[in-house]
């Protein structure tokens, strides 16, 4: 129905055919036809091939199938810098800035960054962009994550150390003046896990296929011997996640323990540091 729609219309005309918000019709058309926002303009008289209405037409099918745009076009934006990515990886959100920001502000000059779980590398690379002085080391258990992060690293010319890791399992004694995570923090079975984007990006990603909490308890416990005293460890969790993570921290003998919270006024990030903090 679309393609028929679509066959010999003038470019000008898409943003009022196309059946999505007016954003995503532009960036599926922008993407489908090769050409700027500027190109939609100036070139809006223009007739659209046979070619380019059928490939306009699938573009906007799997959008209305549920598919994230991020995924269709095979990027998005973060922190400023543009990130490849593809269903091996989840799709860096705004919220997850917040990390960043929080990391930059406790990195020291020339210091030692270590990112676990990295999916498309967005933290390690946003972070080493900003930082060119500091040694980051991102690692993810899955290798078609890591492609993904290294190509993003490349195109961003940003310096990461990537390693391929279950967690702590493959960076023995080395240790780091500061740990960050975006862990798989949403319980099994919630209900959030079938809908919206979430029903395509990597379950692996999202979920710890148990109480939201685990793979969080296994960074909490690990980190204490990766940290350099005083050391920083920043996660982001659940919107419902604060109180109990905080709780984990401060069982662990952690110091300084609080969470943040991003523009929604939701507590985001919870952190604390290692001992030894003076």
């Amino acid at each position: 129905m679309v393609l028929a729609v679509l066959a010999g219309q003038r470019i000008g005309a898409l943003q009022t055919l196309l059946p999505l918000e007016p954003l995503e019709n532009r960036i599926l058309a922008c993407h489908a036809l090769g050409i700027t926002r500027i190109g939609l303009i100036t070139q809006s008289e223009r007739l659209l091939t046979g070619a380019e209405a059928a490939t306009l037409a699938a573009l906007v099918a799997r959008r209305l199938a549920g598919e994230p745009i991020a995924y269709i076009v095979g990027r998005r934006e973060f922190y400023g810098l543009d990130f490849a990515v593809n269903a091996a990886v989840l799709i860096p959100r705004p919220d997850t800035e917040l990390l960043v920001e929080l990391a930059l502000e406790r990195l020291p000059v020339r210091g030692r960054m270590l990112d676990m779980g990295t999916g498309s590398g967005a933290i390690a690379v946003a972070v080493a962009h900003t930082r060119p002085d500091a040694g980051v080391t991102a690692l993810d258990v899955s290798g078609a994550a890591l492609a993904v992060a290294r190509a993003n690293a490349q195109a961003n010319r940003a310096a990461v150390r990537f390693v391929q890791s279950d967690w702590f399992g493959a960076i023995a004694a080395e240790s780091f003046d500061l740990i960050v995570s975006n862990p798989p923090y949403i319980a099994d079975g919630d209900v959030h896990l079938a809908q919206g984007d979430l029903r395509f990006e990597p379950a692996g990603a999202l979920t710890d296929h148990a109480d939201g909490l685990s793979a969080l308890r296994t960074i909490v416990a690990g980190a204490p011997h990766h940290l350099a005293p005083g050391g920083w460890l920043l996660m982001e969790h659940g919107y419902d996640q604060a109180a109990q993570v905080r709780a984990l921290l401060a069982a662990g003998g952690y110091s300084e323990v609080r969470s943040w919270r991003d523009l929604a006024g939701i507590e985001r990030v919870s952190g604390a540091r290692a001992g030894g903090a003076t």
